[in-house]
């Protein structure tokens, strides 16, 4: 007589291995949730770095002969000068879209005095900044946080975001 021990036994390897997978397909899942959330905030790291930058570039120039630059490439080569001057080593790409494109913010003689992202993307970061960004607290959109120099003197145009213009550079 035959006798089918291993009958039953069947299902539950079947049943443990569903949960496997299941399990397996939970984790992978908060797994790129975490990675999602790291790459955002370097990002974010990445585009308060690259905007201190430029903020830093801004004031050199203005400080170096009282006016702003008319374009982002007279901050690597001035152009009042017949020497190589420098006040950064390239344009940096925007870290949060990707793209050599920035948002321009502009006093009334149309010379630069900030940059912005022109992402609209919602940060992570919302308070905590350092001192040279506290503006940032409360801000809903990258292309809020405007990074303009320190130097602007009286009588010229505040960095308003309604008054930028997409450069793009290559």
């Amino acid at each position: 007589m035959y006798s089918n021990t291993r009958g039953p036994a069947r299902g539950f390897t079947y049943i443990g291995l569903l949960l496997v997978v299941a399990t397996m397909g939970i984790g992978l899942s908060v797994a790129s949730q975490v990675w999602y959330l790291t790459q955002k905030r370097d990002k974010e790291e990445e585009l308060l770095f690259v905007g201190d930058q430029f903020r830093r570039a801004i004031g050199m120039y203005y400080l170096n002969a009282a006016g702003y630059p008319r374009q982002l490439e007279d901050l690597l080569k001035d152009p009042r000068y017949p020497e190589t001057r420098r006040y950064l080593r390239k344009i940096y790409r925007d870290p949060i879209t990707g793209r050599a494109e920035w948002g321009l913010v502009k006093s009334a003689g149309n010379t630069i005095i900030g940059v912005h992202s022109l992402s609209v993307q919602e940060p992570l970061k919302k308070t905590g900044f350092d001192l040279a960004n506290q503006g940032f607290d409360g801000k809903t959109k990258y292309s809020e946080w405007i990074f303009s120099s320190s130097t602007t003197p009286s009588g010229a145009a505040r960095p308003q975001p309604g008054t930028t213009q997409p450069l793009i550079s290559k």
